[in-house]
């Protein structure tokens, strides 16, 4: 294991947007044993510490490359298209309209059927822009245009964890 590898060589696996969640698992798994710092208690502590970082790094590969919002950010960041979450937002027009009726159709729901709804259209549009992503990362490899739909996944994420509150607020 080189601790300069990126994600995708540290597992093993091809750097695109297309993962098997399966395979990443298990190999997941393969590299915790390997690195387990128990493993390495008869050589001393040194060897227990590296073991520690490497297990820190395998887990924050994972957590990186098993979600496919911060896989798609990663390919990104990786490819020369950082996604600047906090200082670009300029998003297009028609997804910024949507996003205004999604709040104030959050902002109506009285129901928990509407807001099972909402969730319903906001879960499909997050389904999209993901396929989107792949389409543009893994076919066209194009960075800049994917790093603006994950800009825009992000805002939907966000907009899901409201969804959630408004649940909470109606007692479900």
């Amino acid at each position: 294991m080189n601790l300069q590898s990126n994600d995708f060589e540290l597992f093993g696996v091809p750097e695109r947007f297309a993962q098997d969640r399966a395979a990443l698992d298990a190999r997941w798994k393969e590299l915790q044993k390997e690195a387990h710092p128990d493993k390495f208690a008869a050589q001393g502590v040194a060897a227990q510490r590296v073991a520690m970082q490497w297990s820190v790094r395998i887990n924050e590969a994972y957590q990186r490359l098993k979600d496919p919002l911060r896989r798609a950010a990663y390919l990104c960041e990786l490819h020369g298209a950082p996604i600047q979450a906090h200082d670009n937002t300029a998003m297009p027009p028609a997804f910024l309209m949507q996003q205004m009726e999604w709040r104030e159709a959050l902002e109506d729901a009285a129901t928990p059927a509407a807001v099972d709804a909402l969730e319903d259209e906001v879960m499909q549009a997050r389904k999209a822009g993901l396929a989107r992503c792949e389409a543009l990362i893994d076919q066209l490899g194009d960075y800049p245009t994917a790093a603006q739909q994950v800009r825009a996944l992000m805002f939907i994420a966000r907009f899901a964890d409201d969804i959630d509150r408004r649940r909470e607020q109606l007692g479900q």
